[in-house]
């Protein structure tokens, strides 16, 4: 298949929208977070079924008993509608989770499935299910490096109006 430029513009700006969702969660960003969302849209986390935004604020809480999270996104497919202003998708993400009192690694395996929708020139979720594939706990054992000298998992969320960044 071969695409316009205009939908390879549309592609990246859904990629960007998903995105935005990672690191929205992974930095304790709200705002951020609440980007990748439509005002309205929904999402079904198992735990969570309902407003993306209530979503995204719970997530600011329950992230806390993790000292870093990585939400990484792979395999992105994006089916495009017609009209251009729809899309649905599908993304295979593993997301690390370090506990933040004890030396355990959570690890979570699943999917994320999509609606994307357009407005203007820009693309966000309006609808979201987060599917289960599996979960691992695993005990941390240390690297044989001085890993106290770097900064640490929680150095670049948000506090005290901080900035996300060095």
């Amino acid at each position: 298949m071969s695409y316009t430029p205009q939908q390879l513009s549309d592609v990246e700006c859904i990629r960007d929208a998903a995105k935005r969702y990672c690191r929205g969660v992974d930095r304790l960003d709200v705002d951020l977070m609440k980007s990748a969302y439509w005002p309205e849209a929904t999402d079904d986390h198992g735990v969570f079924v309902g407003n993306a935004m209530e979503f995204s604020e719970m997530c600011m809480e329950a992230h806390l008993q993790w000292r870093s999270t990585s939400h990484c996104i792979l395999n992105h497919s994006i089916d495009l509608d017609e009209s251009g202003t729809k899309a649905r998708g599908e993304i295979y993400n593993v997301t690390y989770l370090f506990r933040k009192d004890a030396d355990i690694l959570d690890t979570w395996h699943g999917r994320y499935l999509d609606v994307y929708e357009k407005r203007g020139d820009e693309w966000r979720i309006i609808e979201r299910v987060c599917v289960h594939e599996g979960t691992t706990s695993t005990p941390i054992k240390m690297m044989d490096i001085d890993a106290d000298s770097f900064r640490q998992g929680a150095f670049d969320r948000p506090s005290s109006g901080r900035r996300i960044g060095p």
